[in-house]
């Protein structure tokens, strides 16, 4: 196992942000660097005069804001006036032909008075005497009316954005499509270990002996694929422990048994054939136990397979011998697999479906990620109770099950073995109409879940 330690994943993702930030205001700036500033929207007391006069009608701008009037509570009179504020008051009041105590400014934000000079309206005025006061930004100006109401004048609300906040939204489209290839460079390359990772595991569940994993990446990631390999040593040694043990207990048997067979050539014949019967029986596990052993221990090289192939060989060998068995549809479906072991696996559920059920009829097809091996008899089926337990190694329903007509009750376990070592299953469920189906699904070749051409 070979690592290459790279920084901890949290320094990486720190780096991110504070790049992908410092990226986004550098855009930001060099843009908002070489617009112009906003120009504001300036309004005179002509302007106001306008509004007031037309009561509610739009007056006639060439810019995109206008005034509106209604009328309402007075503004609130704020802090005191000053010197520009005063003036803008006072002319508009002159205006208006009121008294200075009738006109009220109450200005949101910035409180801003100009006068005539750099910043000129955005339409043309008549020439003045002197310099005009100037408004802009947020307000509303309040006039007093002679029956005491007041009417409320101030910009209209814009539905719309305005060019400074278009200039804004511009920066920001510009910032996100700026830090968008850095983002992605970043997250890929932090992503691929942990892809690479679960592919591991996913090929570990296909098959328990397949090598290390030699992924490169962050801190976290090297210790996670250390302990994922460490892990899967230890499972590769606990089987094949196991194995080695179920072997050795199984072999050391045909000995005692050996004895046993000439020490009851002596007894009585009744008895003695009944004896001799257990033994063979004994001898028969004894002999399909180390076969089953001597195949799970040995490592075969796992290739693609075209799975209907495989079924229709068993299915012909089988219907040469006189049996009731067909292939009622086969899609060309291609798995990751042991051929050997395979082909046992379906050779042991068309022979259950012969012997219990008289008859065997096959079907192959994908559904989403996975090739479905479908065996079906006509037999009597199976309580529900035991469709699980059979299963298990030795485990035999006698009803159906005799020691002249079946096993010794290793076929199943051997098809299940067989079915998750390859990183599937296989389940039992009774058909309607009578008889059982046995369902074994096998995940597809990685080459074919890819879109990569598989050839079997």
């Amino acid at each position: 196992m070979k690592l290459r330690l790279s920084l901890p994943l949290f320094v990486q993702t720190l780096g991110l942000v504070i790049a992908t930030l410092i990226a986004a205001q550098t855009a930001a700036m060099v843009v908002i660097l070489s617009l112009p500033p906003p120009a504001p929207e300036i309004y005179t007391v002509g302007d106001v005069l306008q509004a007031i006069r037309s009561r509610g009608a739009e007056p006639a701008r060439s810019s995109d804001a206008v005034l509106t009037t209604g009328y309402g509570p007075a503004p609130p009179v704020g802090d005191a006036l000053g010197r520009h504020r005063l003036m803008f008051r006072d002319a508009l009041a002159r205006s208006l032909g009121v008294g200075p105590a009738s006109v009220v400014i109450y200005q949101h934000g910035p409180r801003i008075i100009a006068f005539g000079g750099p910043h000129r309206p955005r339409r043309p005025r008549p020439e003045s005497s002197g310099p005009e006061p100037l408004l802009f930004g947020r307000f509303q100006i309040g006039v007093r009316e002679p029956d005491g109401r007041w009417l409320l004048v101030q910009p209209k609300a814009a539905f719309g954005f305005d060019p400074w906040q278009e200039r804004l939204l511009l920066v920001s489209a510009l910032a996100a499509a700026a830090v968008s290839p850095l983002a992605w460079a970043f997250s890929r390359r932090l992503a691929a270990p942990i892809s690479a990772l679960a592919a591991g595991a996913e090929r570990l569940g296909r098959d328990p002996r397949a090598p290390p994993l030699d992924i490169g990446g962050s801190a976290e990631v090297a210790v996670a694929v250390a302990a994922f390999n460490e892990m899967q040593e230890r499972l590769r040694r606990y089987v094949d422990d196991r194995t080695t043990m179920i072997g050795a207990i199984a072999h050391d048997l045909r000995t005692p048994l050996t004895r046993l067979r000439f020490r009851i050539e002596a007894i009585p014949d009744p008895l003695r054939s009944k004896l001799v019967a257990d033994v063979d029986q004994m001898e028969a596990m004894v002999a399909s136990t180390l076969g089953f052993v001597r195949d799970a221990a040995t490592p075969r090289d796992r290739r693609k397979l075209e799975v209907a192939s495989l079924v229709e060989t068993v299915m012909d060998e089988a219907a040469l011998t006189g049996a009731d068995a067909a292939v009622e549809h086969a899609d060309r479906v291609v798995v990751d697999g042991d051929p050997l072991a395979l082909k046992r696996l379906v050779a042991n559920l068309v022979d259950n479906a012969l012997k219990y059920g008289a008859s065997a009829h096959a079907r192959v097809f994908t559904e989403g990620e996975m090739a479905v091996i479908e065996v079906d008899d006509d037999g009597p089926g199976m309580p529900e109770s035991e469709i699980e337990r059979v299963f298990e190694p030795f485990r035999r329903l006698e009803s159906s099950r005799s020691r002249e007509t079946g096993g010794i009750g290793l076929g199943l376990a051997v098809v299940r073995a067989v079915a998750r070592s390859h990183g599937g299953d296989v389940v039992l469920r009774n058909l309607p109409h009578g008889g059982l189906s046995a369902r074994v699904t096998l995940p597809l070749s990685l080459a074919v879940k890819t879109g990569q051409p598989a050839v079997a």
